[in-house]
């Protein structure tokens, strides 16, 4: 008598669609976008000065007056950065472990190529990120960790760390990191967003991603390395 044998189909995923996932990603990836070109353009303001960098810090605590109390606005992008953050890293840890699962039900050992190498590189690029985000954050947000001195004012805290070679090359490592991932991050995003709608929209996405992700790099640079040479007001 003949028998047959059922192949058991593949396992139903609990909780939102890989595709759900993905467009919390490409979402929060680019209410950070808008964060960095902000967070970018405010450190330029050193070149005008101590006074002028410390007079834009303190001017941020005053947004919002008198709807909001004193350093309302900032929490309130504290808060909804938090938030961001959270969603965008889990999603892509989520997003991690299915890749991973879905590799191990594979029969045929797939050739690996720069889709993979992007892949790996923006994960551990994102996990690099993560970790400096804490430390950006305890060096100049809380002052927990101090470089080269313990300083009140902002600008003299931005001055004195990044007379320091080996802060700068940090923070250099760091912004390098982020540049490829804002490289690749904004073009899966308009490519999870439906923005790809032809040749000519792909060709746009690609050169938007490359010149935001070199704007960023360049931009969050000058300042650390115009300090460490002497050249600042």
């Amino acid at each position: 008598m003949a028998t047959s044998t059922l192949s058991a189909g593949p396992r139903r995923r609990s909780g939102p669609s890989t595709v759900v996932w993905k467009t919390v990603m490409a979402i929060t990836g680019l209410i950070f976008v808008g964060f960095i070109l902000a967070h970018m353009y405010g450190n330029l303001m050193i070149f005008g000065g101590q006074a002028a960098f410390d007079e834009y810090a303190h001017h941020l605590r005053e947004l919002g007056a008198p709807m909001l109390p004193e350093s309302g606005f900032l929490w309130l992008m504290r808060i909804t950065l938090i938030v961001a953050l959270v969603l965008h890293a889990y999603a892509a840890f989520t997003l991690w472990a299915r890749a991973g699962r879905a590799r191990h039900q594979r029969y045929a050992v797939t050739k690996q190529g720069y889709g993979q190498f992007y892949a790996k590189a923006m994960r551990w690029g994102g996990v690099a990120l993560l970790l400096f985000v804490v430390f950006h954050i305890l060096h100049f947000t809380t002052n927990t960790i101090q470089i080269n001195g313990d300083f009140a004012a902002p600008s003299d805290r931005l001055v004195s760390s990044f007379e320091v070679w080996w802060a700068v090359l940090i923070y250099l490592l760091a912004v390098l990191a982020l540049g490829l991932h804002l490289r690749h991050g904004i073009h899966g995003a308009a490519m999870t967003l439906g923005l790809n709608t032809s040749l000519t929209a792909q060709r746009r996405i690609h050169q938007v991603a490359i010149a935001v992700a070199v704007v960023t790099v360049v931009g969050f640079m000058v300042p650390p390395f115009a300090i460490l040479l002497g050249l600042t007001p």
